[in-house]
């Protein structure tokens, strides 16, 4: 009943979602998809669409997967599982334009994914803004415990989510090298198809692309629904995102 509710809701959202597009929807979510599951490139799916009869220029697949991909992660956020009130925070490293930047990601520890963001320093503010972003997003509840690693500007940040009460009172901070192993592996998981990219020319690109791998883990990890959670149940909630009956029918 409630995820019939959602779903007439992102129908209705979704109506102006493709409008001004050459191909249809169904092909382009395809297409997204396929990008964000798979180590594929642009021009790996021009190729598999003109086998199947469509002659689709990798440009094109570009600009649908710097549109749709963030649309996903956005959609799929409501599906996500609460946490189990223990969660790991840590940064990871990308390169944009030659530069590093720093993702944060957070998982529990049952390595259920809780949040993520890209930013251009690592500091005590961009800590900051993303403790903001994690304990601000319904419906995940506030931590009782936190394990991060020895950066120094994780204990002023803890203190200051729980004076602003995001968080609540003496939440436990840990910093231990084992119980950090479990994300530090869970980065590999985002960053593997990131080869297939070649380098992010631009912090906004690289924030829409990370997005959309983000979102795909998501997906992949599932959400807690009766049943065998098979690719074609995962292909079946894209489609909802979107108000279609189908993705996959290439």
């Amino acid at each position: 009943m409630i995820l019939n509710a959602i779903a007439e809701r992102l129908k209705r959202k979704s109506k102006n979602d493709f409008k001004g597009r050459q191909f249809e929807a169904w092909l382009i979510i395809q297409a997204v998809s396929w990008y964000l599951r798979y180590p594929l490139s642009y021009r790996d799916l021009e190729e598999m669409f003109l086998e199947r009869g469509f002659a689709v220029d990798h440009c094109s697949i570009n600009r649908w997967f710097l549109a749709y991909a963030p649309l996903i992660e956005k959609r799929l956020r409501r599906f996500r599982k609460p946490h189990c009130g223990s969660i790991r925070v840590d940064e990871t490293y990308i390169k944009v334009r030659g530069a590093w930047k720093y993702l944060y990601r957070t998982i529990d520890k049952h390595g259920n994914p809780v949040d993520f963001l890209l930013t251009a320093k690592r500091d005590i503010d961009a800590a900051k803004r993303f403790f903001n972003k994690i304990l601000k997003d319904e419906p995940l509840l506030s931590p009782g415990k936190i394990g991060t690693d020895g950066a120094n500007t994780f204990p002023s940040t803890i203190k200051t989510a729980v004076d602003d009460g995001l968080l609540r009172p003496n939440p436990v901070h840990y910093v231990t090298k084992h119980l950090q192993q479990r994300i530090e592996s869970d980065h590999f998981r985002v960053k593997k198809n990131m080869s297939k990219v070649g380098g992010f020319q631009s912090f906004n690109t690289a924030r829409r692309t990370i997005a959309g791998f983000e979102a795909m883990l998501w997906l992949k990890k599932g959400f807690d629904f009766p049943g065998t959670w098979t690719v074609n149940k995962q292909n079946d909630l894209i489609a909802l995102l979107f108000g279609l009956q189908k993705v996959n029918k290439a």
